[in-house]
Formats: structure tokens, C-alpha cells, sequence
């Protein structure tokens, strides 16, 4: 089974006001990812091609990384999921577009745990963390993402 996911947000900022966004990932002052209310994304590293890490049970490497405009990452685990995530950016509107992409193929347990768990906890996650790369560029977001009923019942399960 095929996976393209795509979370995306146009933010009234220059790109290198958004790329410095993407350039702190995992990093102490990371202003991108929604840490507080989720699993932080750690890395063995700093940003660059090799660094190995992720966030909860969510397992990745860098694989291509261009500071300012993009960075991707393998992914290693759960079991079941074979291929990438990335974050782009790149000018739009006159400011700035923030794209999240997933892209791959799911086997063996990836084919029920993507879309039972991991795809709602994942929608959720990158609209929280679109969220945030607005109001760290000045932004005021016009309609906050909020958790859906799924959402709430799997991290309730999840934190038992």
C-alpha cells in the first residue's frame, strides 16, 4: 500500500526566516517541532546527512539535507514503513511555503498500524508543528488545528 501524506502552510515570512526554522530541528532551541505536546525529535547529532534518531516510537535517518530549503529523512522503524519524510521550503505569495511530506510504501505491520494510529497522530503532529512555524515568524494563525476525537483517544491509550 502506497502513502502520500502532505501537511502544508503558506507563512508571511522570508525563506530564510522559515529555513532558519527547519535548520534548528532537534536542535535546543527548536522552534519547528511541537515538542511539548509530542514526542520530542531527537537526533544523535546536529542536522546533517547521517544523523540517526526520531521521535517516539518513529525512527529515521538523514538522508539529504540543503540548510534553508530541505532536509529528509529514511525511515527505520516502525516496522513496516519503507521510505521518507521531508520538510521543504520555498518562496510563495511573497512569503514563505512550509511543506511536509510523507512518501512511502507500507507492508507487514505498517499496512494496519498506519492508518489505525500512526496516520491520525501524524496529521495531528504536523498541523501543531505548521502552527507553531507561523507564530515563531511573527504570525498570527488564523485558525488553530485542533485534536480530533481520535487523536485525544489514542494518546489517552497511549499514556496508560
Amino acid at each position: 500500500m502506497a502513502v502520500l501524506n502532505i501537511h502544508e502552510r503558506t507563512i508571511p515570512a522570508p525563506e530564510s526566516t522559515v529555513g532558519a526554522l527547519l535548520d534548528g530541528l532537534a536542535g535546543p532551541d527548536d522552534r519547528l517541532w511541537p515538542g511539548s505536546d509530542w514526542p520530542p525529535l531527537r537526533l544523535d547529532g546536529p542536522l546533517a546527512v547521517g544523523a540517526a534518531g526520531g521521535h517516539g516510537s518513529v525512527r529515521y535517518r538523514v538522508v539529504g539535507y540543503q540548510p534553508g530549503r530541505w532536509v529528509r529523512f529514511r525511515f527505520s522503524g516502525p516496522r513496516g514503513f519503507d521510505g521518507f519524510h521531508e520538510f521543504t521550503v520555498q518562496s510563495a505569495n511573497g512569503g514563505s511555503l512550509l511543506r511536509h511530506t510523507i512518501a512511502m510504501r507500507l507492508h507487514g505491520p505498517g499496512r494496519l498500524s498506519w492508518p489505525l494510529a500512526f496516520r491520525w497522530l501524524h496529521d495531528a503532529l504536523l498541523e501543531d508543528s505548521l502552527d507553531r512555524a507561523v507564530r515563531a515568524c511573527g504570525a498570527a494563525v488564523d485558525s488553530p488545528a485542533r485534536w480530533s476525537a481520535p487523536v485525544r483517544l489514542l494518546r489517552r491509550l497511549a499514556h496508560r
